[in-house]
């Protein structure tokens, strides 16, 4: 009896190690993510194959402008779209996994890539940082 104390705390012990281990690891690629850089090479095209045709400059269809990180931070008549860090509670993520009560995004066409919504989803993870004063197109 006097050994299980002993096993659980090196147990214990272990675990602790791996997760302090682990956590820079995911946090290096967190920091990535949270650069506009990420942004700019990584999510911006794919909002320009898939979203910039009804969602960019002249187009806000639904009030909803993403060609600017005020306009995609300010949401359009359905409310906010992204929520920093909370992916899965963002309308922009549930309309492109195609879940309820988000409209399916795109409308029409193919679906985006599980890449293309991991990458954005890794985005919004991260603080969906963005430049200012991104380029629409």
């Amino acid at each position: 009896m006097r050994r299980t104390p002993w096993v659980l705390g090196v147990a214990a012990i272990a675990i602790l190690c791996w997760a302090i281990r682990a956590a820079p690891v995911r946090a290096a690629a967190d920091d990535e993510a949270a650069k506009p850089e990420f942004y700019t090479t990584r999510v911006r095209p794919i909002f320009q194959a898939n979203c910039f045709r009804c969602h960019a400059g002249m187009n806000r269809r639904g009030g909803l402008t993403m060609s600017t990180q005020a306009g995609l931070m300010k949401g359009g008549k359905d409310g906010i779209v992204v929520l920093p860090g909370d992916p899965a509670r963002s309308r922009l993520v549930l309309g492109i996994r195609r879940e309820p009560p988000a409209k399916p995004m795109p409308p029409k066409g193919g679906r985006l890539s599980d890449k293309d919504i991991a990458t954005i989803e890794r985005w919004i993870r991260a603080g969906a940082i963005m430049p200012p004063d991104a380029p629409v197109n």
